[in-house]
């Protein structure tokens, strides 16, 4: 039995719980998925649904914990709150190809369980008053594969484009990109190392060998190794420490919450970003974008995206209008995503599974309401999901729905009154958003109640973006804003003041909220482990502390209920062929005193 639990995945670690009895120690971990027991000890304990819940310290909460009283960390004044914009010489942003035919700005992302979409830049953007696109019909699009190194047997061939950001007006400067290519590799087994070389073998051009590794096929016993979040990234100092930090935690899969490059905190003359763009220049025409800054977040994120499939939704300023009213043309033409794999019609909103996880990437800048693509999207691809086979739903969106920080507060509860509600029938498990520069955790709720069975929603804008980070809360003395102060900048404003509670018939509380658990001013990003069907370890990395071993800012296990929170979504899940592998309810997830364990391990054993 110690055997046992020593050679373990989730290995075991003494924890001192002092919240029944401060002279009682409770050994508790993760739920392994699988656990060979002596049958006499099956006839006590069921170790299999038991949350062995191991740190060193405190014990780790689960959400059977809450909800929590909510907790606020102020924002650390020996800090600062921001930094400027890495400048576009910078090493990590130039062109380092020697030829420009060869690939750069390499990029994976997701299509189905077997197959993966491979990106990548050649050929020279163009800046200046008359631009001329470039020719993408003269270049091939190719990859080639294989699970050897220095051995291709597999090749497919994609498509390129190219786009321009045109700017009419005196003094403003036009944007034709490099060419973008886009191919889809598939016939790919799960869990297994791929290698691949992309670009054109005519010319010839083709990239350097890298190395990727496939997620497991879509399973209740098969979860990606970390799951990666974070939002609203820039191209700062900040950006630096917050990707490097996230690459040390080695995920197989990362998320990007929207607000990629900043490319519109610029003039399309170049020079220095501005935290505010209207603040520094008040007398432009458009909001206008500096595109290279998209060519230079391209390469300065390649070493990641090169071979960890990186998957994005867009944000605010992914919109970059353009005078003719076209919008979001940098982020539909850099990014593959799998629109169409997924029932969409749009890159603005789409789904995929990664293991037992399904996605759905939601849209906050293009029509959600109720009669509208996106959600009937939505209801259908909800209704496909088998929770039998993807027990998780997670769903990613840019603007948060739920907020105490004074920045953006209320301002997408048009979209939240829309949406919220098939995503409660559905079960919804977690929800990640940016936006607000901030990190921020909620306890479980749905429609500003406190529900067990709503969703975990959770802030994560805090990228390290040159807007700086957010500090002031709207339940601080002065610091809530006015109903019209923050205006989605495409879709209307809803607000409204709570019905009951103790901020009733008020537009903000005048605490923190009970519904926010837990936030703070810090950048950072955050990983998800999916442990089983039930439980999923929740860690928010701050970037101060990087260069500390097993420090973090917050941490928390997920814990789905199926047999308590049932709809006609998850019947299939928690009738006769559920998932018992992890626990489903605080009863049945109990946690022994050292001396019962003791008695269990020497008494009968």
């Amino acid at each position: 039995m110690l055997d046992t639990i020593r050679n373990s995945r989730h290995a075991c670690r003494p924890n001192w719980n002092q919240r029944d009895n401060p002279w009682t120690i409770y050994l508790t971990m993760p739920p392994p998925t699988s656990f060979i027991i002596p049958t006499p000890l099956l006839m006590l304990i069921a170790v299999t649904t038991m949350p062995f819940l191991l740190a060193a310290g405190e014990s780790i909460p689960t959400t059977l914990d809450g909800p929590f009283k909510p907790l606020t960390r102020r924002f650390d004044p020996s800090l600062r709150r921001g930094s400027g914009d890495l400048p576009i010489d910078h090493p990590r942003l130039r062109k380092r190809n020697v030829s420009s035919d060869l690939p750069e700005q390499i990029a994976l992302a997701l299509s189905t369980p077997s197959s993966i979409w491979v990106s990548w830049v050649t050929g020279d953007a163009v800046v200046g008053k008359d631009v001329k696109p470039l020719d993408a019909t003269l270049v091939s699009s190719e990859v080639w594969y294989g699970k050897e190194k220095g051995k291709y047997p597999l090749k497919k061939k994609g498509n390129a484009t190219v786009y321009s950001q045109l700017y009419p007006f005196d003094g403003l400067l036009n944007y034709t990109s490099g060419i973008i290519h886009h191919v889809l590799i598939d016939g790919l087994e799960p869990e297994t190392k791929y290698y691949y070389r992309c670009g054109d073998s005519s010319v010839p051009a083709m990239s350097d060998e890298i190395s990727f590794e496939t997620l497991p096929l879509p399973s209740k016993d098969s979860y990606p190794h970390r799951i990666a979040f974070v939002g609203d990234l820039g191209l700062t100092s900040n950006t630096t420490t917050t990707i490097d930090h996230l690459m040390d935690n080695d995920p197989s899969l990362v998320v990007i919450v929207g607000d990629l490059t900043y490319a519109n905190q610029y003039r399309t003359t170049g020079g220095k970003g501005a935290s505010c763009f209207s603040c520094s220049f008040p007398d432009a025409p458009i909001r206008e974008t500096y595109q290279p800054r998209w060519d230079a977040w391209g390469r300065f994120m390649e070493p990641l995206t090169s071979k960890v499939p990186t998957m994005v939704i867009e944000g605010n300023h992914e919109i970059e209008p353009q005078a003719s009213g076209v919008t979001f043309k940098s982020y539909s033409e850099r990014f593959a995503v799998p629109a169409s794999e997924s029932g969409s019609n749009s890159n603005f909103y789409y789904s995929f599974d990664a293991g037992g996880v399904h996605f759905v990437m939601l849209g906050a800048y293009v029509d959600y309401n109720q009669t509208g693509a996106q959600y009937a999207w939505l209801k259908e691809d909800l209704s496909k999901v088998d929770r039998a086979v993807t027990p998780w739903l997670v769903a990613t969106m840019h603007p948060p729905w739920y907020n105490s920080y004074s920045s953006h507060y209320q301002e997408f509860e048009c979209m939240r009154q829309e949406m919220e509600e098939l995503l409660y029938q559905h079960r919804l498990d977690i929800i990640f958003a940016g936006h607000v520069h901030a990190y921020e955790r909620m306890n479980r709720i749905y429609n500003y109640t406190l529900d067990p069975c709503g969703a975990v929603y959770i802030t994560i804008g805090d990228g390290g973006n040159i807007e700086k980070v957010d500090v002031d809360f709207a339940d601080d003395p002065g610091k809530c804003p006015s109903p019209g102060d923050n205006v989605p900048e495409i879709g209307g404003s809803c607000p409204l003041n709570f019905t009951s509670g103790p901020a009733k018939d008020k537009f903000c509380w005048d605490r923190q909220p009970d519904w926010s658990a837990f936030r703070e001013s810090s950048f950072g990003h955050g990983i998800l482990e999916v442990m089983n069907s039930t439980y999923a370890l929740w860690t928010w990395h701050r970037n101060q502390d990087v260069y500390k071993d097993d420090s973090y800012g917050d941490q928390i296990y997920i814990v789905r209920q199926p047999n308590l929170c049932i709809s006609p979504a998850t019947s299939r899940e928690a009738g006769g062929g559920r998932d018992t592998s992890g626990c489903e309810n605080r009863f049945s997830c109990p946690s022994f005193p050292m001396f019962i364990w003791i008695f269990l391990m020497f008494g009968i054993l």
